[in-house]
């Protein structure tokens, strides 16, 4: 059955009213947040004070982005069984987190990854390359949250184009400017529970028609499309291209500068892996409902009436709100969606603001003698400059197929920052020149093959073929980042590195302080 007589596109009186209503909630946790804001530390790390069940949550929102929740939706509503492999890349970086990353970034870190990665290195160099790494991943997940606002805003709200993606970026700089991460996690932690409780709903619903019975959704779907809708092969048909893929997303979870953030605001190791713990329970119980929600909007809206809406298959989530709940359902889907986004656009300002302010600022240009209140300022500005960037990209984009962004930030991130990650938490002979290298290796050439793949080549410029043959350049630039990082630090070794292992190795197993 279709949707014939959609109202997506005009606009929905309980989204605005949802919008609104969740707006003024989050605003008001800002103002009591903002009272609580006076340090660097409560600016970007909440004070270290987030107990382990709430940074889960807030990690989960973090997390479970538009792309997540529409995005999924709409490939499995497409494509069936083989959407999934998002899904389960995406949530087998999880445990990566937890039994390689959480423990030692807690015990190492203070506001930013790279402070992981330079311990016991020189600083500046290595500081200066992660924050070029760090900031190319947040431009490009900038630039796909901010195209996807806007387009779900002109849709669900009637609006124009420019006037959501300004709404957007204004409502997030006010999270971030005045409540920073205490702000930013609270808001997470609302957008999680109402995303999660959207989508179980919607599942329940969808599955009351099929007597509860998710054998008889698959079985409706398979009726209607064929045994190909169950089985793999559909969205990817070489290996290669799987296995690329399945690596960008896995190893790119691990190298998320705005996810690995968040592991600084626990007071210690033991909340970092009990934030792991719950995140990798909520998103993979979300994953599940997402998995359910495409094939019901399959099989009750129909794959004709989702590619009718938008060519990508995103609305489909939507659509399905419809079907099953009217105009109320679809109105607080898409103001859940539009919370979603919010969400994930004020974590990442946050992230980069830290890698310009204290990574490149404090770090490399004042060369750590900058006070408290000169790095809050710096903080706020870098802010605010970032969230104006985030609009302008936002608009720039206007148009475009914003889907190889996500992927493109996943391969920026496996590529330039986890072998980094790797190679200085576990390898004694790491050297400053080696993860330098192995950083703007990783990131340069991850950007330079997806530029040259059938991603940008064939599906946005419209040519015929493409120099690079991968969809997702991580098979190779991976492999390479590692290579590279290890073999310049054996060319040349760094003995006062080496010899400040053993004091990073005590701290990073038992711990100690950020300061």
């Amino acid at each position: 059955m279709s949707v014939i007589n959609s109202s997506i596109g005009e606009p929905n009186i309980t989204a605005i009213a949802f919008f609104f209503a969740f707006v003024a909630m989050t605003l008001a946790i800002t103002y009591w947040a903002a009272r609580k804001t006076k340090t660097t530390e409560e600016f970007f790390a909440a004070g270290r004070t987030i107990s382990g069940r709430q940074n889960g949550f807030a990690l989960a929102g973090d997390y479970m982005s538009a792309a997540s929740f529409l995005g999924i939706a709409g490939l499995v509503s497409l494509s069936g069984f083989d959407g999934l492999i998002y899904s389960t890349g995406w949530l087998v970086g999880w445990p990566l987190i937890l039994f390689l990353i959480a423990e030692p970034l807690r015990n190492l870190g203070k506001y930013t990854f790279a402070d992981v990665v330079s311990y016991r290195m020189r600083q500046t160099p290595v500081r200066v390359a992660a924050a070029i790494g760090t900031l190319a991943v947040v431009a490009f997940y900038l630039i796909a949250q901010m195209v996807g606002a806007g387009n779900l805003i002109r849709l669900m709200f009637g609006l124009s184009y420019e006037v959501a993606v300004a709404i957007v970026g204004t409502v997030m700089l006010a999270y971030v400017l005045f409540g920073g991460m205490i702000a930013t996690t609270w808001v997470q932690i609302v957008k999680a529970v109402l995303l999660l409780g959207g989508a179980a709903l919607m599942s329940v619903l969808v599955l009351a028609q099929f007597n509860m019975n998710p054998v008889a959704l698959f079985e409706a779907a398979q009726d209607l499309y064929g045994e190909d809708v169950l089985a793999p092969g559909s969205l990817i048909t070489s290996p290669w291209e799987a296995v690329s893929l399945g690596l960008a997303l896995m190893f790119g979870t691990a190298g998320l500068p705005h996810i690995l953030m968040r592991f600084y605001t626990v007071p210690d190791a033991k909340a970092a892996r009990q934030s792991v713990f719950w995140a990798t329970g909520l998103i993979g119980f979300f994953y599940l409902l997402t998995f359910i929600l495409g094939f019901g909007a399959m099989v009750l809206v129909g794959r004709e009436a989702v590619l009718s809406v938008d060519a990508g298959g995103n609305m489909a989530a939507p659509l399905l709100a419809e079907a099953i709940g009217g105009k109320s359902l679809l109105g607080f889907i898409a103001a859940v969606a539009f919370a979603t986004i919010l969400a994930v656009v004020a974590g990442l300002t946050l992230s980069g603001a830290a890698a310009l302010s204290h990574d490149l600022w404090v770090s490399a240009v004042r060369k750590g003698h900058a006070d408290h209140s000169e790095q809050l300022k710096v903080a706020r500005v870098a802010t605010v400059f970032l969230g104006f960037v985030a609009i302008l990209l936002g608009i720039v984009f206007k148009g475009q197929n914003v889907a190889f962004m996500v992927g493109l930030a996943f391969a920026v991130a496996a590529s330039g920052n986890f072998p980094a990650l790797v190679l200085a938490i576990f390898w004694r002979r790491s050297t400053t020149n080696g993860l330098v290298a192995s950083i703007v290796v990783g990131t340069l050439t991850s950007l330079l093959f997806i530029y040259l793949s059938p991603t940008i080549q064939v599906d946005v410029l419209g040519h015929s073929d493409a120099w690079f043959p991968l969809k997702n350049p991580a098979l190779i630039t991976i492999p390479l980042a590692f290579a590279v990082g290890i073999v310049v630090s054996t060319l040349k070794p760094e003995h006062n590195a080496m010899a400040a292992y053993a004091k990073m190795e005590k701290r990073m197993i038992l711990g100690g302080s950020a300061e």
